[in-house]
This record gives structure tokens, sequence and C-alpha cells, in this order.
């Protein structure tokens, strides 16, 4: 498994490893409307522009991304930062790659910069987030609008 930077010829593969989780991970948390709405929310072109605001990286089992992160500066903050797009497929969860995933984003300049680092968790992966040491923000514990936790971090 490596995990190396996000490129531009990457989006499309990347895009559908959203997808892909989406629909098949976080479907018992979430409507299909929700899930499509997320999908669209994650096409190629977004992927493309999220990599050029923050870093986004690739996890590849050989050829193939089977996991993506992305890190970036909190609304422009110099110390904080928030993980987006943290997915892994379905038949690659359990093994390591998302904890490495995050492991990567923390050792990132975003993350060594940072005081606190966010990340809006799904309903679906709060748990793994809290596992790895991320509380709910200001002892927040109900998801936001229902579908998404506040999680942060303090360095």
């Amino acid at each position: 498994m490596e995990l190396r930077r996000f490129k531009e010829q990457d989006a499309a593969e990347t895009a559908q490893v959203v997808a892909d989780t989406l629909r098949i991970s976080n479907s018992s948390d979430y409507p299909p409307e929700y899930i499509d709405e997320t999908i669209a929310a994650h096409n190629a072109a977004v992927l493309t522009e999220r990599a050029q605001q923050g870093h986004t990286y690739v996890a590849c089992d050989g050829e193939r991304i089977v996991g993506t992160g992305t890190i970036a500066p909190f609304w422009g903050s110099e110390t904080e930062s928030i993980l987006l797009t943290v997915f892994v497929l379905p038949e690659y969860q359990g093994r390591g790659i998302g904890r490495a995933i995050i492991e990567t984003l923390e050792q990132d300049e975003y993350a060594l910069r940072a005081r606190r680092i966010e990340i809006p968790a799904s309903l679906t992966a709060v748990q793994f987030y809290r596992h790895l040491g991320y509380d709910y923000k200001n002892g927040v514990t109900e998801p936001e609008d229902g579908s998404m936790y506040r999680l942060e971090k303090f360095r």
C-alpha cells in the first residue's frame, strides 16, 4: 500500500472511490437523496479544486486508488486546519488504510502548524475518528443537522 499526493489525473478515480464508499458504507445511515447529493458534491472537478486549496493524498493498492483524504487550512487560518474527503473503499476498510491516511494528514505541514484540527464526521465514521483521538467540538455530541458531527483534536 502506497500513500502519495493526489495528481490531477487521479480526480475521476478518486471521485469514484468516494461514490462507491458512500453508496455502500454510508447507505445504512443516510437516505438515498443525501447519498446522491454528497456524491454530486464530490465530483472530479470539486476534488481537483479541493486539492489546490489544500493537500490531498491517495492510498494506492498497486495502480488502483483505494482511499483518499485532504487537509486544508480552516477558513484560511494559520493555526487551524480541517480534514476533508476521507474515504476508503469498503472492501479495503478494516486494514489500517484509514488510520494511515489520517496519520499522513496529521504529518502534513497544514497539520504541523495547526493548534487545532477539525473534521466533519459522518454518522458512519464518527467512532473511527473518536478512536483516533478526535473529540466532539465544544462538547456537542449531537450531529449537526442530523447528518454530521463536528470533531476536533488539539496539538
